[in-house]
């Protein structure tokens, strides 16, 4: 059984590819599993990491916008869509999957694609509330679609769509004021978790340096800026007691186990793992994504009490100090957004796909293929 995974750019749609490779190979030990990616994309040197060949292919990407350069790259698309399925072609012929998986991004949408142009089973996982283009056009082409929030079926008018959840990864778990000794901080404040992903999160960050004199009077912060923003907020910051801040955090798990409450963006990865931990959250939702997706994520959990939504030019404000600080201190409302956000947790989501990827997979035969031709 042979398998390839194509999906990347970003770790949103990366690591859900990986949580499910994980998954099959442990339901299938036997099974081949690669990945098909771009040289550009995060894929290009995590998915060796985790110890899976990938693929290099040549994806085209529309530019989305009405500038003269934007629309001239547009023009050259249908060329560079003919040549990057041709490359998907010599690939599926190289390594004659049984079944292609597509996580989004636009490295997943010529494989799939060309997946299906070869009778070779597919299946799309796609991690955000609205859907993505690539996901609506290959959704029909598809064998299978599995979706991370229920509200997300309006789009699809067909069968064989299942809302099976957003794959994470797995955290340890930790007891609360053992975590927060591991960040050398008051065992016994709560504490407040700010992050942004490895980047970072500029306003935000901005938001929470002219807070953290208020902040640190009652509460733990503990903050991972950003490999951008890092240099520039030590510079500044300096030394606080009862602040970790630094510009990456390794341990996720223990970050999560000490907080009481996280602010972050509303990437679909991060909020499958607030759900499947059960955590409290402020959402920033990063205004320039795609389709404005992260905002659609964000309002989905905020209008059923799971976390609270504050816009990107709002966060700055006095009012979006308040809040936080008020929620805070609430021990009530922290306890109820993460009741709510647990709702919206599908702990099995990795095992759930991974069992109907190996299903598809033992569907197919390349030998009745060859028969066929």
């Amino acid at each position: 059984m042979r398998i390839i995974f194509a999906g990347g750019g970003t770790g949103g749609h990366l690591f859900p590819a990986i949580a499910i490779a994980q998954e099959t190979l442990r339901l299938k030990p036997d099974a081949v599993v690669s990945f098909v990616g771009t040289e550009k994309g995060i894929e290009a040197t995590e998915v060796q990491k985790q110890g899976f060949p990938i693929h290099f292919i040549s994806a085209v990407k529309l530019e989305r916008g009405w500038s003269p350069k934007k629309l001239f790259e547009n023009l050259k698309l249908p060329f560079r869509w003919k040549a990057c399925l041709d490359e998907c072609d010599r690939l599926i012929y190289q390594e004659e999957p049984d079944v292609v998986v597509g996580t989004g991004g636009f490295v997943s949408a010529p494989m799939v694609w060309a997946a299906y142009e070869w009778a070779i089973p597919t299946l799309i996982q796609e991690q955000n509330s609205v859907p993505g283009i690539a996901t609506r056009i290959l959704a029909w082409r598809a064998d299978e679609v599995h979706l991370s929030f229920e509200s997300s079926r309006k789009f699809f008018k067909r069968d064989h769509v299942f809302v099976s959840g957003n794959p994470t990864r797995r955290f340890e778990k930790h007891d609360q004021q053992t975590a927060r000794k591991f960040f050398g901080i008051d065992a016994k404040r709560k504490t407040l978790f700010v992050f942004g992903g490895s980047l970072g999160a500029r306003s935000v960050n901005a938001a929470l340096e002219v807070w953290l004199p208020e902040l640190l009077q009652k509460f733990n912060v503990i903050w991972q800026t950003g490999k951008l923003d890092f240099t520039a907020v030590e510079s500044r910051v300096g030394k606080k007691e009862n602040l970790w801040y630094g510009a990456f955090i390794d341990r996720m798990d223990i970050a999560y186990a000490a907080a009481d409450l996280v602010v972050c963006r509303a990437g679909a990865s991060t909020l499958a793992e607030l759900a499947t931990l059960g955590m409290a959250a402020v959402l920033v939702p990063y205004p320039f994504a795609a389709g404005n997706h992260q905002f659609f994520n964000a309002k989905t959990l905020a209008e059923n009490g799971a976390a609270m939504l504050i816009a990107d030019a709002e966060i700055r404000s006095e009012q979006s100090k308040r809040k936080l600080i008020e929620t805070l201190e609430d021990e009530q409302k922290l306890n109820a957004m993460k009741t709510a956000c647990a709702k919206f947790a599908k702990p099995t989501a990795a095992t759930d796909i991974a069992k109907r990827v190996i299903a598809l997979a033992e569907t197919h035969s390349w030998d009745d293929d060859e028969n066929e031709e």
